[in-house]
């Protein structure tokens, strides 16, 4: 009987053992399930990110203003006096406002040299060719720019290297470099 009693035994903990390792694999089952969830949680979220700063630089390359043509320089006797450039929007992009109010321009151009640097200057702009009636140059747009360079800080004579940088509100800056020639004329177009 005690024979029969421990075969019994056996038998049930064979089962017991069968329902433990069901338990577990079920456990290893949901960890899984868990570690799997998390992963994909986070390259969702690593993929927004990504996408947010996709969207961001072409908003940004699609706010920036691109040069047109020629830089076109008038100059008196001793030194340049204006700077004319035309500029449209790059990528057809978002509008930018080139509206003039004299010194507190949304669009700010500044001049600087090796020896001089000033912050704003004053300009003008015009609309050339199609365009509607506001100074907002949007997609197919073209403006000219005029650059009053008297209020560059110091006088630009010849061979003189400057820079001029066309910083909208949104995007990136436009740069223009030049050097003026060996002799000053009435109009030049700077290369």
């Amino acid at each position: 009987m005690l024979k029969k009693l421990a075969r019994k035994m056996q038998r049930d903990e064979r089962g017991i053992t069968g329902l433990e390792t069901a338990i577990i694999l079920i456990a290893f089952v949901v960890v899984a399930s868990v570690f799997a969830y998390t992963v994909l949680s986070a390259g969702i979220f690593s993929s927004q990110k990504g996408q947010e700063a996709v969207y961001t630089g072409l908003q940004q390359a699609r706010s920036t203003v691109e040069l047109k043509g020629d830089v076109v320089a008038k100059a008196n006797a001793t030194a340049i006096t204006e700077i004319i450039f035309s500029v449209s929007n790059a990528l057809d992009g978002e509008a930018i406002d080139f509206t003039d109010t004299t010194g507190n321009n949304v669009t700010v151009i500044s001049y600087s040299s090796e020896t001089a640097r000033t912050e704003e200057l004053d300009w003008t702009s015009a609309v050339q060719g199609w365009g509607d009636a506001d100074n907002l140059l949007e997609a197919g747009e073209m403006f000219e720019v005029t650059v009053d360079m008297t209020g560059a800080g110091e006088p630009i004579d010849i061979y003189h290297t400057f820079q001029l940088e066309v910083k909208p509100p949104v995007g990136s800056a436009l740069i223009i470099e030049r050097t003026t020639p060996a002799a000053l004329d009435a109009v030049m177009i700077l290369n």
